[in-house]
């Protein structure tokens, strides 16, 4: 018999999957609400995230599983019966600790209390019929290399084919098995604060149970595990660190800066990597944030007054239309850390690979040429600006600098940037040295593009 808490976590999972579905809603957003509102402990919780994700993470391979066993298409089930099937699969076909015969109980039980007769005979003979036939279950044969990686690893046929022509068949794998991956934590020290070493004595004092190990990519990066929420920690609540990917960590040593200088962040919301300036500047010189939504902006202040920087100023502006009185050359370094398609952060937000569709890509980057044309005007001779994203598509990244150099000859490559990383990355470098595209398998961390411009004087 499988215990109480167990069964919570499930039921509260098929529910988060259903309002996702419903309301074409933020995964991370709604398992966050259900949570707080639902009073499991540290154990539930951890299966409910890890069931909630799972099951996106792996949709389409879910979905022509239950299509053996069903007769008519999943999407034509009611959306309860369709995320049921998907969760109770997931934890047969993924998982291996919890019984077989557990999941199908539960499963059974669960359509009790949604379904009738017919539904829960459904459930029942779907779920038994996979455990009796799951080792035949092949694609077709015929089929073309991309419907089949896109099947065994869980991403839609459409971004498999882009990347298999943009990285090749081995690339493409590595990157979607990754996808389908827990992120790894990793948290960034404030040095304004305290000293890597301080904070990591301090975090096996408070946290003894927590597995520490020193980032690779960045100097003051950490990767953690089993510490539960460090976001609920007093090393968190007392500005002693910030939750970063050591991917996005990188962008902060690519600006260059340097103590007095004058500082322009076009997209930065939610803060990270213009708290990592400022620290990086010791908390001396100037740094103007902007978003366009006030909310985000608030999200900024908490962030760098947590963090005790005292630098930073926020303002509501579209980086898209630049107020005139910025175009006027006064700063020595620019982000522009672009909104992007997010097809590096996949791991984070399983969902995101399901809502975006190849006219997406288009948009965003005609977007982001935008604001790649404004930031460059308030830029100093002499001065460097970063284009970021956490994305690995070539038209986002690569394809647009060099479309953007192209009609913009009073800029150049930066091919010092690569000498102001660590030399691990070396050898994934663009040969001008100016950019890189880190795939998310390269070191367990986020898909990241951070190249450098510089302005010619």
């Amino acid at each position: 018999m499988i215990e109480q808490g167990t069964q919570s976590a499930r039921s509260l999972a098929l529910d988060v999957l259903t309002e996702i579905e419903r309301k074409d809603a933020f995964s991370n957003l709604e398992l966050n609400a259900a949570l707080n509102k639902a009073n499991l402990t540290r154990r539930e919780a951890g299966l409910a995230t890890e069931l909630v994700y799972g099951t996106l993470s792996r949709l389409n391979t879910l979905d022509w599983i239950a299509t053996q066993f069903v007769k008519k298409p999943t999407h034509r089930l009611e959306p309860w019966l369709r995320n049921l099937l998907r969760l109770a699969l997931y934890q047969l076909h993924y998982l291996d600790r919890i019984p077989d015969r557990a999941i199908v109980h539960e499963a059974v039980e669960e359509a009790k209390k949604h379904g009738h007769k017919g539904t829960v005979s459904l459930v029942n003979g779907v779920l038994r019929n996979y455990l009796r036939e799951k080792e035949q279950l092949n694609p077709p044969t015929q089929w073309p290399k991309f419907k089949k990686i896109a099947l065994e690893h869980s991403h839609p046929e459409w971004l498999v084919k882009r990347w298999l022509s943009a990285f090749g068949e081995k690339e493409t794998i590595a990157m979607c098995k990754t996808n389908n991956l827990p992120p790894t934590l990793s948290v960034r020290v404030n040095t304004l604060r305290i000293s890597k070493q301080a904070f990591i004595a301090r975090l096996q004092q408070e946290i003894p149970d927590a597995v520490i190990e020193e980032s690779l990519l960045s100097d003051v990066g950490l990767l953690v595990s089993h510490a539960g929420n460090i976001a609920n920690s007093p090393l968190f609540n007392e500005g002693l660190c910030a939750i970063q990917d050591e991917s996005s960590m990188l962008v902060g040593q690519a600006m260059d800066v340097q103590p007095e200088m004058a500082v322009l962040d076009t997209c930065a919301a939610p803060g990270g990597k213009t708290a990592h300036l400022a620290e990086r500047m010791g908390n001396r010189g100037s740094i103007l944030a902007l978003d366009i939504h006030p909310h985000k902006l608030q999200l900024i202040d908490e962030t760098v007054e947590r963090l005790g920087i005292t630098i930073v100023d926020t303002m509501e502006a579209d980086a898209r239309a630049l107020p005139e009185s910025f175009q006027q050359a006064q700063f020595d370094r620019i982000l522009v850390d672009a909104p992007c398609s997010g097809f590096g952060v996949i791991r984070r937000k399983p969902d995101l690979k399901w809502q975006k569709q190849v006219e997406d890509i288009t948009a965003i980057a005609a977007m982001q040429m935008e604001l790649l044309e404004q930031a460059v005007r308030c830029l100093k001779p002499g001065g460097k600006l970063v284009y970021s994203t956490c994305t690995v598509d070539p038209e986002e990244n690569g394809r647009l600098i060099h479309r953007f150099l192209d009609s913009h000859t009073e800029f150049e490559l930066d091919p010092s940037l690569v000498d102001d990383m660590p030399p691990l990355l070396r050898e994934r470098f663009h040969q001008s040295g100016a950019y890189i595209q880190i795939l998310p398998h390269y070191f367990s961390s986020d898909g990241f593009f951070i190249s450098r411009l510089r302005k010619r004087v």
